[in-house]
């Protein structure tokens, strides 16, 4: 099969002619559809985040089951899938106790004395999260999926296996946003775009959208900010405490960088929670007023949305079907494998909310 190696930080992946193993037992085989592009996919291509080379990246996925291990009872060939990079056990404290996105069991890759699951010329080549979409096929363990309706487009599907789950997760789950709150984003790229839409269907009474590009904060009403602040004249702060009347109940930070994070702390009103959900690089650290703490305002970290994406992710499906998320929008523009660094390198320019790859 054909897929995009990256063997090289900031090196321009090529295509290139890699093996693909037969599923284990409890293994599946996906032909893949559709993979957006991800920032996260970018952290580790750029070097920001330390990742295992040569590898094949890519983790936003759908497609269609193509065979399975001996097994697996939970999906056959022909089933439409959407990958996930929360691959759980099923049995650890984590999984048990309801937060399956922070397991963390070895048990779900192929052991050091077994085939790798792809290969380059009998070289073992990594997959990243568990799943390298930047690829025609994934072979997965049978905990990285779940089946949806086959109804549903695939490159809409492909967009839920991660910015949409991480941006609605975090407000449904992590910070359990309830009716009537008032909520700020900062970021407004496919995951705030989502997160902006989660608190929209969480009931929040005033969402406020923060950028600093014009086209994105427009993009945010759409997908139902009902205030957007331009935060290009570093006045992010005062402008969403002014908007909010004294500061928000609940603020997200999408973007994954220090200044941000802290002004995500800055604009809350007492008793309010900021969620970090972007990724912020390894070794920054993030400063508070310790005083603020005296109000009882919390700051906290959010995994993929705090999924439990066999649950959560139909319902997404029939959200978007029943026109309740508007995935459309998230989609900037179509592209081939061939096309992947271009893709990789939009993601430098901040404007575009997702790219994503079509394999038919």
């Amino acid at each position: 099969m054909k897929a995009a190696v990256f063997r090289e930080v900031n090196v321009p992946m090529e295509i290139e002619d890699i093996a693909v193993s037969n599923p284990g037992p409890r293994e599946i085989l996906i032909r893949t559809k559709a993979a957006g592009i991800c920032h996260s996919d970018m952290h580790f291509f750029n070097g920001t985040y330390p990742g295992q080379v040569p590898m094949v990246l890519g983790h936003e996925s759908a497609g269609v089951v193509e065979a399975v291990g001996s097994d697996v009872h939970y999906v056959k060939p022909g089933d439409h899938v959407i990958t996930c990079l929360s691959v759980f056990c099923g049995h650890c404290e984590k999984c048990l106790t309801g937060h399956l996105s922070l397991c963390q069991e070895p048990e779900m890759k192929r052991g050091e004395d077994e085939a790798p699951r792809i290969s380059k010329d009998d070289q073992a080549l990594g997959q990243f999260a568990q799943l390298g979409s930047f690829a025609e096929m994934m072979l997965v363990h049978e905990h990285a999926v779940v089946k949806i309706r086959e109804d549903m487009p695939m490159d809409i599907a492909a967009l839920i296996g991660c910015g949409v789950t991480t941006g609605v997760g975090a407000v449904i789950h992590t910070a359990a946003v309830e009716p009537g709150a008032t909520v700020a984003v900062i970021g407004c790229g496919g995951i705030g775009l989502s997160t902006i839409n989660g608190a929209a269907l969480a009931g929040a009474s005033r969402v406020i959208a923060v950028d600093m590009v014009a086209s994105k904060l427009e993009l945010a009403r759409k997908f139902g900010a009902t205030d957007v602040v331009d935060a290009s004249d570093g006045e992010a702060v005062a402008k969403v405490i002014e908007l909010s009347g004294g500061g928000v109940h609940y603020s997200f930070e999408a973007i994954g960088l220090k200044a941000t994070a802290e002004q995500a702390f800055q604009m809350l009103r007492s008793g309010g929670t900021a969620t970090i959900i972007g990724m912020i690089p390894p070794g920054q650290m993030v400063s508070v007023h310790g005083v603020d703490f005296l109000a009882e305002k919390k700051i906290q970290g959010s995994m993929m949305g705090s999924n439990r994406f066999r649950v959560d992710m139909p319902r997404f499906v029939d959200f978007y079907l029943q026109g309740r998320l508007h995935l459309d929008d998230l989609i900037s523009r179509r592209i081939k494998l061939e096309d992947i660094n271009e893709g990789m390198a939009a993601l430098e320019t901040g404007e575009i909310a997702r790219s994503v790859i079509m394999f038919d």
